[in-house]
């Protein structure tokens, strides 16, 4: 649709303001209330009372690198049964209790956390706390419940991951770029290993991690601190804490990376061929001050949209790859990485092209660095998604769940916008200089093969 005059003399008024505000005015006035149960339930409420809605979300501090040697997809195939039964909500009902109240609900698992949640009218929300807390500690399982949900999870690896070459390329890059750390291992969990998971397995891992010292609670919404307290002591309160459960979650760490690895794979489904690469780097929890904040603005510089250096060099000047990108994921309790990809214009022979351009805007950055207009459009568009982020309820509450679920502390997540102000084109390139070493890289092909007969399912043309 064709923007008026009037509509894009407001978006760029829109965006001037946005783009004046400092990142310490972004938190004059706290949003949020924290406070801790006696049961160790942490609790973090963020108020935002223009509608009688709320989200609630409970995190729990156990992912997929928790699980035990040998059950791998265990932490996925729990979240999928604890919409089974408890005592007090019958078989498959936990959703549609939440439906006919008129809200929405979901969950999800990864390396480091899980967590569900709901979204409803305030009204509810007791409703929903009372739900929650009880599956916490109250989760039923029958073995007929637990083989029938485990053909689906199997059935759900089958459908994501078999029939999707740029899946099976992600996992098998994944487990070549950790040597000994569980980021190696799928969320999913290994197909053969899953087909074995039991009910003692599930109810091993729901009872060892499942408890409110274990968890942290956000509700954003039509409420303040003082209703969620009450309503929170009322329901999980009333759960007895987990002596077991450690605060510490120790998991075996990667030696120094000595070698470049590669990874190449073909499928008939692969559709167009594609490059990718994969640094080990550290994440927001395990970084130097400052050197998580340096990774993301040097990869939404070289590689982040149509302005990055990546796109403009591969896709623009040079015509060699129909889509190019990348990103820094600084998510994970224990490891970050930056993550690479180029779509070939025309076919595989051009992909050793596409690595030696990338590798050459790699260089570049690494020895010359970045300009100063780079870094502070960089960072202007951060902190424009930054302010749109604080307009939704669901995506604060993932933002203080997830950050304090890994650990982070309510001050550190509130303070991003400041600390990301402080980076410098030094800081960037002392990143680049340090980070972007191809000891720390897995580099990846992936290609079309001859067809069979499953050789006109289309696949993703790149990893996200």
């Amino acid at each position: 649709m064709k923007q008026s005059p009037g509509a894009s003399r407001l978006f760029t008024w829109i965006a001037t303001i946005m783009l004046a505000i400092a990142p310490s005015q972004l938190h004059a006035q706290p949003r949020t209330s924290e406070f801790k149960l006696a049961n160790g339930l942490q609790v973090v409420v963020i108020p935002d009372h223009r509608a009688p809605v709320v989200t609630h979300m409970i995190w729990y501090k156990v992912g997929a690198a928790d699980e035990p040697k040998g059950v791998s997809g265990i932490a996925h195939f729990l979240e999928h049964l604890m919409f089974k039964s408890t005592d007090k909500i019958p078989l498959g009902e936990f959703s549609k209790i939440v439906a006919r109240l008129g809200g929405n609900d979901n969950a999800f698992t990864g390396h480091d956390v899980t967590s569900y949640f709901q979204r409803v009218a305030k009204d509810k929300l007791e409703t929903m706390m009372d739900m929650e807390a009880d599956r916490m500690v109250n989760l039923r399982l029958t073995e007929k419940e637990v083989l029938t949900e485990r053909d689906v999870i199997l059935e759900e690896r089958r459908s994501r991951i078999e029939n999707n070459p740029a899946a099976i390329m992600d996992e098998q890059m994944n487990a070549a770029l950790y040597y000994s750390h569980p980021y190696g291992i799928p969320v999913i969990g290994w197909e053969h290993e899953m087909a074995k998971l039991s009910p003692q397995d599930a109810l091993t891992f729901y009872k060892h991690f499942y408890a409110p010292n274990n968890a942290v609670l956000v509700v954003a919404g039509d409420v303040t601190a003082d209703e969620v307290r009450a309503l929170a002591e009322k329901t999980y309160g009333k759960i007895p804490a987990n002596p077991a459960v450690s605060a510490a979650r120790n998991r075996p760490q990667d030696p120094p990376q000595r070698a470049a690895r590669r990874v190449e794979f073909s499928d008939p489904r692969a559709g167009n061929a594609s490059f990718h690469r994969d640094y080990v780097v550290p994440s927001y929890m395990t970084a130097k001050p400052g050197e998580a904040e340096a990774l993301d603005l040097l990869m939404k510089i070289a590689a982040d949209g149509a302005t990055s250096r990546l796109y403009k060099r591969l896709v623009v000047d040079e015509k060699i790859a129909s889509s190019a990108g990348g990103a820094y994921s600084g998510s994970g309790l224990d490891y970050g990485t930056i993550s690479l990809y180029a779509v070939s214009a025309d076919g595989p022979e051009l992909l050793p092209k596409i690595e030696a351009s990338i590798d050459k805007v790699l260089a570049e950055i690494r020895d010359n660095g970045v300009t100063e207009a780079e870094l502070k459009r960089a960072r202007s568009s951060y902190i424009a998604d930054y302010i749109y982020e604080n307009d939704d309820q669901a995506s604060l509450a993932r933002r203080y769940g997830w950050g304090l679920a890994l650990g982070r502390t309510v001050a550190q997540i509130e303070g991003w916008p400041d600390a990301l102000s402080k980076v410098t084109v030094d800081d960037i390139k002392r990143a680049a200089v340090t980070y972007l070493d191809l000891k720390r890289s897995v580099t990846g092909y992936l290609t079309p093969s001859e067809g069979d007969a499953h050789a006109e399912q289309p696949a993703p043309k790149s990893r996200s």
